[in-house]
């Protein structure tokens, strides 16, 4: 089935889930929509995520996608069990993928989860531990800092190194020995976020785990693409067409991206 696989976030965070589906499935067509004019959603209140991200789905749905992949965890935690409802293709989120590979990865069962201030307050990602392994601790951290480093571009600099050492101030005193990525956003500061918690704490995103269950609904429901060759993704953002391809051309290597603008009235 040669109709597109939708995948929407709040901005850019999402390219790293597509960064994961590049590598396993690159015959499959991508249509990203990253809602960088209303970027960040985490500090919303849950209506308007819902509607936001309901205006990136119904977009996608005139594309004639068949599938959606909510790549933002403040939407997935809020908004997903309502577009499964309402959407006549399957839609899959990040937290439980997210939260699957963690309890793999763990040896302690001590996880700690950094989100936004959405997704941290929803405890989405406590649930979907807690059902995979009753005998997990979990200590949440809000980032709220996180997203707008990202968005602006900055996320290799000095100024994101000192924002993610202030932020992970409070993990000091507590006990884990993995750390969940609760924002498609978080892996772009991977790197600072090692160096601070230290080598012996795992780092994980939801990336890997989520197309893996992408590849899984594809499957049961017999929609592979039939292409013979790898199929160039279309990006399209609601903010800045040359920011977000200048950030898409250096996380995914893409040489002349493909990236448009869209938006919502």
């Amino acid at each position: 089935m040669d109709a597109p696989i939708g995948v929407i976030d709040s901005g850019v965070g999402g390219l790293t889930v597509v960064k994961e589906m590049l590598k396993v499935l690159p015959k499959e067509k991508i249509i990203y929509i990253g809602d960088t004019a209303r970027c960040p959603y985490g500090p919303r209140p849950a209506a308007e995520v819902i509607k936001f991200t309901f205006d990136m789905a119904e977009a996608l749905k005139k594309q004639h996608i068949k599938l959606l992949v909510v790549a933002c965890n403040t939407a997935t935690a809020v908004a997903l069990d309502l577009l499964q409802e309402k959407m006549p293709f399957p839609v899959i989120g990040v937290i439980f993928p997210g939260a699957r590979a963690a309890i793999k990865a763990t040896k302690t069962h001590d996880i700690a989860v950094l989100g936004t201030v959405g997704t941290i307050k929803s405890g989405a990602y406590e649930k979907a531990i807690l059902a995979l392994s009753s005998s997990a601790s979990i200590v949440p951290l809000a980032c709220p800092k996180f997203v707008p480093v990202v968005e602006s571009g900055e996320y290799e600099g000095p100024i994101a190194k000192k924002v993610v050492e202030e932020t992970l101030l409070p993990l000091k005193e507590k006990k884990f020995d993995t750390i969940i990525l609760g924002c498609t956003h978080y892996p772009l500061l991977s790197g600072f976020i090692k160096e601070t918690v230290g080598s012996e704490v795992e780092v994980l995103s939801s990336g890997e785990e989520t197309v893996k269950d992408i590849q899984d609904l594809l499957d049961y429901h017999g929609m592979r693409s039939t292409e013979k060759r790898s199929v160039k993704p279309v990006f399209y953002t609601s903010g800045s067409a040359s920011l977000f391809k200048k950030i898409v051309s250096r996380w995914l290597s893409l040489e002349d991206a493909d990236v448009r603008t869209i938006s919502f009235t």
